[in-house]
């Protein structure tokens, strides 16, 4: 019973289905007309649809960075940590594990005065709350604790891509200069409008300063009157505090370099150290004292280079909004401020890397439709048939968009890996249709309008079902269900609206313009096939 009751579902389905195909001259104009229409729609809603890298996962983990001021006591540091530890027994039931890194660790180098909280959390389904939102909780209970910045995010996927940014930050904004004050104070002024943006978390600017350093500088006049030049007085400096080749020694088959350096210059005061004397004019020794000058002043740390340029990285997180909004924001603000000449302001982090690989998938997309179209030419052993088929192609872009913008789902590099599938999988349908009416066609003898009837009857149960398959089959991964399920999402959401939207409307797009495009050709029919 149940097999005749969709026997007789089909039926009727393929018959509404024969009937709707109208092939007067307005009722095609009219189909061509709304579809443009819909396709238009569908394209205004892409500003309103958000764009990033790759989409907000939860990973199960939390980080805390606690950064105090420069030169700073480990045992200060040690302190604010146990104060930060007791607030996470009582505020973190969903901690599975944590481990602590006071001092610095990893490959970057740091100081005394930093520290690294890496909390895992239990799986998924054991706590009501998501890695994020237990980032932002933790954000708001340790902001108050005295003589530290504190920065908690939650941990972010894709770490290779990361090991070159500023503690995985997705947001990172990149002050290229030469001048380490001018930057300094474009890095600050930068570091004040990230604090202003809605979604960001509390911004770090990567280069750390106020390391006490004394800097001898050469007073070149004094030099040149008593005959000892610039480098000769630097080498000598170089010599007295850190050393410098003087040969090599041999012992038999072995080679040693000779490095001569004051003993014990590291434990000496300044001042002595100053006392080495040089040869000036007729041999005469000058003290290095004579020659050189004294200045205190503070440091950085570490000074960064990218693509040969100084650069300082203002970095931050990134909560609950997607990245091309907040990047939009930040450059508005940016454009406002005033950059000195020699200087300019980019974005790196997540947004560089975004824009590479949608560069390289958009080549990607663009080879996989040229593709497919050679390989159906081959085929069809024509060049207008695969020309009508692709057709399909851009009534995909009403599924993916809707689909994307219901579904509050930004557009990422899952979302571009399931259009570059769409363009292989969507053309089955139109395939179908057109094989089958230029076979009909040749074989039955059929009128053109008769034949796209009959094989829009005869094809659409098919059609449904091949869609039907893939669209089910995709939804337990478009749900994002489980560990994980939210990486995959984006591309099974994009696969299914594409889908959808390419299969319903082409039932009728594809026949009306292969009346069109089709209609001349002695080779499928004789028959007179200009009625209107």
């Amino acid at each position: 019973r149940i097999n005749q009751i969709s026997c007789n579902f089909f039926q009727s389905m393929e018959d509404s289905y024969k009937s709707t195909l109208g092939f007067c001259l307005r009722h095609r104009i009219l189909t061509i007309s709304l579809s443009l229409l819909v396709l238009i729609g569908s394209l205004s809603l892409i500003p309103l649809i958000g764009t990033e890298m790759m989409p907000e996962t939860d990973e199960g983990e939390i980080r805390i960075s606690i950064e105090m001021e420069v030169g700073s006591k480990l045992s200060l540091l040690h302190s604010t940590a146990l104060e930060v530890e007791n607030i996470l027994e009582k505020e973190l039931p969903e901690a599975e594990n944590i481990i602590v890194f006071l001092g610095g660790a990893g490959w970057r180098l740091s100081g005394s005065h930093v520290g690294e909280f890496r909390i895992g959390l239990v799986e998924q389904s054991k706590r009501d709350r998501s890695s994020q939102e237990i980032a932002a909780d933790l954000r708001r209970k340790l902001n108050h604790i005295p003589g530290a910045s504190i920065r908690t995010r939650a941990g972010q996927g894709l770490f290779i891509l990361r090991l070159g940014t500023t503690d995985g930050d997705r947001i990172e904004v990149e002050v290229r200069g030469h001048d380490l004050d001018v930057a300094s104070a474009l890095a600050e002024s930068v570091r004040e409008i990230l604090e202003d943006v809605e979604g960001l978390g509390s911004p770090r600017i990567s280069r750390e300063t106020g390391v006490p350093e004394e800097m001898i500088i050469v007073d070149r006049a004094r030099a040149e009157s008593m005959g000892i030049s610039v480098s000769a007085a630097a080498n000598a400096i170089q010599t007295v505090l850190s050393g410098s080749r003087a040969g090599n020694f041999r012992d038999g088959g072995d080679e040693y370099s000779i490095l001569v350096k004051l003993k014990d210059s590291q434990l000496m005061p300044i001042n002595e150290l100053l006392d080495v004397t040089i040869s000036g004019h007729d041999g005469i020794p000058v003290a290095l004292r004579n020659l050189v000058n004294l200045e205190s002043g503070f440091g950085p740390m570490s000074i960064e280079r990218k693509d040969q340029e100084r650069i300082i990285t203002v970095s931050t997180d990134l909560t609950h909004r997607d990245l091309s909004s907040v990047i939009a924001d930040i450059r508005e603000r940016i454009s406002l401020m005033p950059i000195p000449r020699g200087f300019n302001i980019t974005f790196g982090g997540d947004y560089e890397e975004q824009q590479k690989a949608f560069s390289e998938l958009s080549l990607g997309l663009i080879l996989a439709l040229v593709l497919v179209y050679m390989v159906m030419a081959c085929l069809y052993e024509s060049l207008r048939d695969p020309f009508i088929v692709m057709f399909a192609v851009p009534m995909a872009v009403i599924g993916v968009v809707l689909m994307l913008f219901l579904t509050n789902t930004t557009f990422n590099i899952q979302s571009y890996i399931g259009c570059i599938m769409l363009g292989g999988i969507l053309v089955n349908n139109a395939i179908l249709l057109v094989a089958q009416t230029n076979m009909a066609r040749r074989e039955e003898k059929l009128e053109m309008f008769a034949a796209i009837q009959e094989v829009g009857r005869r094809r659409l149960r098919p059609i449904l079902m091949t869609a039907l398959t893939t669209i089910f089959g995709l939804m337990p991964l478009a749900l994002g269900v489980g560990e994980g399920g939210e990486a995959q999402a984006p591309m099974a959401r994009a696969i299914i609206g594409g889908l959808a939207s390419s299969t319903l409307i082409t039932l009728v797009f594809i026949p009306v313009i292969y009346s069109f495009i089709a209609r001349k050709d002695p080779a499928l029919s004789s028959v007179s096939e200009f009625q209107v």
